[in-house]
């Protein structure tokens, strides 16, 4: 057995080779101002997938331009997606959202957008605007920030919302066309490897066309991490060859058109408090690829 990768789902979406460029717009989050609670996700910190040229002080044309030249030098001729990543994307007015994407795709060679967001944070006049963006031909996927589909899980994470606005939000954005992706984190506090397994299925029951894995990791200063030290027994603690295990059996348990573009994450090693398992994200798949392969002989 072996998995749909999203770089192939992406070439067979656009005909072309692209690559995501991550973008700082600035928004803030509802669960960090107060609409829907303080302090944000008790693992977050935005810290740890900002690449060096995502800062709210440069424009969006000026990160994405900056992003190009960086991937440019290795590959001259690539178109990218504007990847909208850090906090909540779809959090503003629409007139605000419309002037911030279409700055990302008034610039040169980008073709797309991609969107991450929280699931209650995607109303209908967006949904319009982004089904009418993408029956013109623009690429547009949106990436909701679901985390765990057990909602004693949230509750304890702080994710200000449960498993039935993730399905509402989901169902809304595919019956537009709009491809969904989801972002799952494995090993939050109170989960076991049977939670991990009950997570594939249900995602699987969703229109939901592609995942983001990763493990969860303890950032230093932020709530989830002095949970940790506190409740140490809660949490999974899994060496890089145990995670592996994990990962594959999520893979056995999705549907066969499921893609995965990620397993999983690196934060910058100042900020990680563990798991550091000193593995490239390449290495990580190659490890998952020769699981699946000796689980199927």
């Amino acid at each position: 057995m072996q998995y749909n990768e999203f770089g192939a789902w992406l070439m067979n979406q656009l005909h072309q080779k692209v690559q995501k460029i991550s973008i700082n717009a600035g928004f803030t989050c509802p669960n960090r101002d107060g609409r829907v609670g303080t302090g944000g996700c008790t693992y977050c910190n935005n810290q740890t997938f900002n690449p060096e040229y995502c800062k709210t002080e440069k424009s969006i044309t000026q990160q994405l331009n900056e992003g190009k030249e960086f991937f440019r030098r290795k590959y001259p001729s690539m178109r990218y997606l504007a990847y909208f990543q850090a906090y909540t994307n779809t959090y503003a007015a629409l007139d605000e959202l419309k002037a911030k994407y279409e700055e990302a795709l008034a610039v040169d060679d980008v073709v797309g957008l991609v969107i991450g967001t929280r699931p209650d944070c995607m109303p209908d006049p967006l949904l319009d605007y982004l089904q009418a963006l993408h029956d013109s031909g623009v690429f547009v996927l949106v990436e909701y920030g679901i985390e765990s589909v057990h909602d004693r899980t949230l509750l304890r994470i702080n994710r200000g919302h449960n498993h039935a606005c993730t399905v509402d939000a989901v169902c809304r954005t595919a019956a537009r066309g709009i491809p969904v992706g989801g972002h799952i984190i494995l090993g939050l506090p109170g989960e076991t490897a049977d939670d991990v397994v009950a997570t594939a299925v249900e995602l699987s029951r969703l229109p939901i066309a592609i995942l983001k894995l990763h493990q969860l990791q303890l950032i230093k200063g932020t709530r989830m991490a002095r949970e940790f030290r506190e409740h140490p027994d809660d949490f999974m603690r899994m060496t890089a060859d145990e995670y592996v295990m994990l990962v594959c059996d999520f893979i056995r348990h999705s549907r066969p058109d499921m893609v995965f573009e990620r397993f999983v994450s690196q934060s910058p090693p100042q900020l990680l408090a563990e798991p550091g398992w000193g593995l490239k994200n390449y290495q990580f798949v190659e490890k998952v690829k020769r699981q699946l392969l000796a689980d199927a002989t």
